[in-house]
């Protein structure tokens, strides 16, 4: 069936193909659409779709909704003074939040930006996915599509791209600036885990595709057939996200490799394996490892070991920008569980996870990826003090580095120079920052918005517009809920932003204590 023979017709009657012909005609737009971005025209606006399909958020409508408004910070587009938005989120979002980061546009009047963003909501707080909320909806899609005043000059910008989100744009008529889903396995663990070992960019010793604890015993035989000091490995779901995913398994004091025993005895300590997500047990683990597979492989040991990640977007012509490298702040059962970021990476090793990230995004770019995507290293140093740097993960999406480095670069107008693993501002300032998505805390539930608005504006944490330094707050409405809150602290140095980022910690705790304290009747 050819294109104009499925214009016409509703999403329901086309069918993945004839859905999929429909999105590359749509996507071959994308080019022009950028290009009119630059040229400041009347007409042009963007469809903010922060959708989530992620293990992570499932089953807390709260949740999902910080995480839908944790991309907020893109109403600092506004900048332009024609663009127009149409944010859509699950919840209606509070006006004083918009307030806050429509207050931090630098160079523009809050209300000029304000009328130029459309906010709608589903009201729907269940934890699907915003995307099939919106699907569900043919009439929302309608009045969404009626606000799009040019779909020439259009395009959807989602959170991840699954099948759902390509509807969307269908829905809407307008391209999406996002990883093809048919790509969506090259980030899998299996799929990163092949494709690293097809470019010849260094990865840990492991095995891939694995469904069963037989193929995992099997993956562990071989390698510590390869490497026979290994004490410890990783098992890791195919689609896991920020570590919960993964489980240790500890190779200690194993037969030696090959012995008759070793495979029943690696079973066992496969059936005490330790999962990363608090209060799962081995039984519920591994019965998702057989729903959805997954791979095994080394843990990375060395003197001093740190998690930096690089990120990364191709543009509709083909190239690929180097964006930003960052040390992940991990925690959890086994320091596996992603915390939240510093900016830049250390430079000792900056350019040295750059080189081999540029690789693999001049290939997802040859293949027809779209979008922000990040490669996840572990880099350890030896005894000689080289540091040698393993790929482990990429995510074609959006990930918990993106809002942050965005963040800076709107408010501050810098880019990363990656030869020297710098962040520049046009008066060539440097900048730095460190930003969390868990700040979380049980005595935070005692603060509401409007108490952390006070209390950022008289302990003098807001951002300065004029220094451009200070703290970014978001996830915002999970703060009386769930007693936690995201924020981005930026300084001159690293050391500057880190004093700003435990000034805020140290402050909001202060101040939730207080509002714990019961009045004298």
């Amino acid at each position: 069936m050819t294109t104009t023979e499925i214009v016409g017709r509703t999403l329901s009657e086309l069918d993945e193909d004839e859905r999929y012909r429909r999105f590359d005609e749509l996507q071959r737009a994308m080019p022009s659409v950028w290009e009119s971005m630059r040229l400041d025209m009347p007409d042009e606006s963007v469809v903010v779709v922060p959708s989530i399909s992620l293990a992570s958020t499932a089953g807390n409508g709260t949740v999902m909704q910080a995480m839908e408004e944790r991309a907020l910070f893109l109403l600092l587009l506004l900048r332009q003074s024609r663009l127009r938005m149409i944010y859509v989120t699950s919840q209606p979002i509070a006006e004083p939040i918009v307030e806050y980061y429509l207050g931090l546009l630098p160079g523009v009047i809050p209300s000029h930006a304000r009328r130029r963003l459309t906010l709608l909501s589903v009201n729907d707080a269940t934890p699907m996915p915003l995307s099939a909320k919106l699907l569900a909806r043919p009439n929302l899609l309608r009045h969404i599509r009626s606000l799009i005043p040019n779909p020439a000059r259009s395009h959807l910008i989602p959170y991840n791209t699954t099948g759902l989100e390509r509807d969307v744009a269908l829905s809407l008529g307008i391209p999406m600036y996002g990883a093809d889903p048919r790509l969506a396995d090259l980030g899998s663990k299996t799929g990163c885990r092949r494709l690293f070992e097809e470019l010849g960019v260094r990865c840990p010793v492991g095995a891939e595709n694995l469904h069963t604890v037989d193929d995992i015993v099997a993956g562990v035989q071989s390698m510590r057939t390869r490497r026979p000091s290994l004490t410890q490995a990783i098992v890791k779901l195919n689609e896991g996200v920020s570590g919960a995913g993964n489980a240790m398994v500890d190779l200690r004091d194993l037969p030696a490799p090959g012995a008759p025993d070793e495979g029943s005895a690696i079973a066992d300590r496969i059936g005490k394996l330790a999962p990363e997500a608090e209060g799962l047990s081995v039984d519920a683990y591994l019965t998702d490892f057989a729903t959805h597979g997954g791979i095994v492989e080394e843990r990375i040991s060395g003197i001093i070991l740190t998690s930096p990640s690089v990120q990364m977007r191709a543009l509709p012509d083909g190239s690929v920008e180097l964006l930003s490298t960052h040390d992940q702040m991990l925690g959890g059962a086994s320091g596996q569980r992603y915390l939240g970021c510093i900016f830049p990476a250390d430079h000792r090793y900056a350019v040295s996870i750059a080189e081999p990230a540029m690789v693999i995004g001049r290939h997802l770019a040859r293949l027809g990826v779209l979008g922000r995507f990040a490669v996840d290293f572990v880099v350890v140093q030896d005894d000689n003090g080289t540091w040698t740097p393993y790929a482990i993960e990429l995510n074609l999406r959006k990930g918990g580095t993106t809002h942050p480095f965005l963040t800076l670069q709107f408010l501050t107008d810098g880019t990363y120079d990656g030869e020297h693993g710098v962040f520049l501002t046009p008066h060539g300032t440097p900048k730095y920052l460190v930003a969390t998505d868990h700040l979380e805390d049980v005595r935070l539930k005692a603060l509401t918005g409007a108490d952390l608005f006070d209390t950022v504006v008289t302990h003098g944490l807001h951002f300065d517009q004029a220094r451009r330094t200070g703290v970014v707050f978001h996830m915002i409405s999970c703060l009386t809920e769930r007693g936690r809150l995201g924020m981005t602290a930026v300084g001159d140095s690293p050391e500057e932003a880190r004093h700003f980022y435990h000034r805020a910690e140290a402050v909001l705790l202060e101040e939730a204590e207080s509002a714990l304290v019961e009045t004298v009747l």
